[in-house]
């Protein structure tokens, strides 16, 4: 198991070049092997230990175990407001006067560990997207200017050929940089999209899981009711009919102990948690990347902001001359370059970029 898990270290090697923003990696790396890890954990859980133990009488008890497994268990939710104890022996426990519509069924928890690395491949599908699109271009151009111990003939060489690339393919660069926010406006949607999922897949009791889990501390003890609990229940019921003697038909009724929903209901609360901070915050990156596309105006300070011994009327003189995929480009290029090269590079592209050919632009 350990070395299962300690293979998905990989996923967050320090990278050399960025083609990419943080929050972006947050998306397809980190919650990429977020999710892995807990489908690695709970799959080792399931099919390593005892997913579930019945109480049966007259029955043997292995076989029991493994119908209500692949079938399903069930409680009774008007149960869960009634004491433990003394009005039930365990929440969502009671007798069910043989009314299927009072009957609340569970089944997802054969499904958790496949759900969970589904949504692993879907959060990594964003990155697999922008590096067939991105095709190392960002690598390319760089050529190394990343570590500024080099020669310095090699340096000028290698400042004049990204000088040239960058006077060539003025404003040929928007596709660049529209592909790579369509992938970031794909991981909000993803995001979104896979709240509404695990919503759908525990019977609309996820949206409100977290929330219900902060305020349980605040209510009173006489009228609690342990959401996590009421959504991963710990003790079930499951029904087994069988033929008698005479051929008549027997009803069992087993009470069923689900000790993977424990780890169930700890990994469910921490990814509620991550996914409401994670769709925040690509929230408010997909704004910040409107205002950038419909404010020209603040892109100079931008550039300024990645690097500041860039002089002022270098940047704007910049942004003047190029086209938003342009300016997305320089601004990746000062995240990956080091700083004074990364400075020269604007300051001899500022000169050079006013005598451009207008026919070239």
């Amino acid at each position: 198991m350990l070395k299962l898990l300690g293979g998905l270290k990989d996923y967050l090697k320090w990278q050399e070049i960025y083609t990419d923003n943080a929050v972006f990696r947050l998306h397809n790396l980190f919650t990429t092997v977020l999710l892995l890890a807990c489908s690695l954990i709970i799959t080792a859980t399931q099919y390593v230990g005892n997913p579930i133990q019945c109480i049966v009488k007259g029955l043997p008890v292995p076989p029991i175990n493994t119908y209500c497994w692949i079938t399903s268990t069930y409680t009774m939710p008007d149960a869960f407001q009634r004491q433990m104890g003394v009005a039930v022996a365990h929440p969502g426990i009671a007798n069910d006067f043989n009314d299927e519509s009072a009957k609340k069924y569970y089944s997802y928890y054969q499904w958790v560990c496949f759900a969970l690395f589904f949504q692993a491949i879907l959060c990594y599908t964003p990155k697999w997207l922008w590096d067939a699109w991105e095709g190392g271009l960002m690598r390319t151009v760089v050529m190394g200017l990343n570590h500024g111990l080099c020669r310095d003939e090699d340096r000028c060489k290698k400042k004049k050929a990204l000088i040239e690339y960058l006077l060539r393919h003025i404003k040929r660069h928007n596709m660049y940089a529209m592909r790579y926010w369509i992938c970031e406006a794909l991981c909000l949607v993803n995001i979104l999209g896979q709240l509404y999922f695990m919503d759908r897949f525990f019977d609309g009791e996820f949206l409100r899981y977290g929330l219900r889990v902060m305020s349980f501390s605040d209510q009173a003890q006489e009228e609690r009711i342990d959401p996590m609990v009421f959504v991963f229940p710990r003790v079930t019921k499951c029904t087994f009919h069988k033929y008698g003697p005479s051929g008549s038909i027997q009803k069992h009724d087993s009470l069923c102990i689900l000790p993977l929903n424990i780890v169930n209901e700890k990994t469910y609360i921490f990814i509620w948690f991550w996914f409401i901070i994670l769709a925040s915050l690509l929230t408010m990156l997909i704004i910040y990347r409107l205002v950038i596309i419909c404010c020209p105006a603040i892109r100079p300070g931008l550039l300024r902001f990645r690097n500041r011994m860039v002089a002022r009327e270098v940047a704007e003189a910049v942004v003047r001359k190029t086209d938003i995929g342009d300016w997305w480009v320089l601004y990746m290029l000062g995240q990956n370059m080091d700083p004074l090269i990364y400075r020269e590079v604007l300051a001899e592209l500022a000169k050079k970029i006013e005598i451009v050919p207008s026919h070239s632009q």
